[in-house]
């Protein structure tokens, strides 16, 4: 079976509908939904009007934004920390320079 989607307003919209003493059960049929799905609207979006359903969704976006940043932070952090705690090579070699060095001086 499909999964649909409904914008946050259309929910808002329906859960009106019940409390203006449209049965349920039509509502869930209308909507091809199960009683279950309306219910957890009705929890999750419970008093909201319009407006609060845009901050609601507006909140959401940005915390999912902050999380994946907080990701991105953690997995950079975890590399850098890789890459400060090896070992580049055995003991230090012996550089050896050469006493040619091209320096102009004018």
């Amino acid at each position: 079976m499909k999964r649909k989607h409904f914008p946050a307003e259309q929910i808002v919209a329906v859960l009106k509908q019940a409390e203006l003493g449209m049965p349920v059960g039509d509502i869930v049929r209308q909507l091809g939904i199960s009683e279950q799905t309306f219910y957890r609207w009705k929890k999750q979006y419970a008093g909201l009007q319009s407006e609060g359903v845009r901050e609601l969704k507006v909140l959401q976006d940005e915390n999912a934004r902050l999380k994946k940043l907080v990701a991105e932070l953690s997995l950079d952090k975890a590399i850098l920390q890789d890459v400060a705690s090896k070992k580049w090579g055995g003991p230090r070699q012996n550089v050896k320079w050469s006493s040619t060095s091209s320096s102009t001086t004018g």
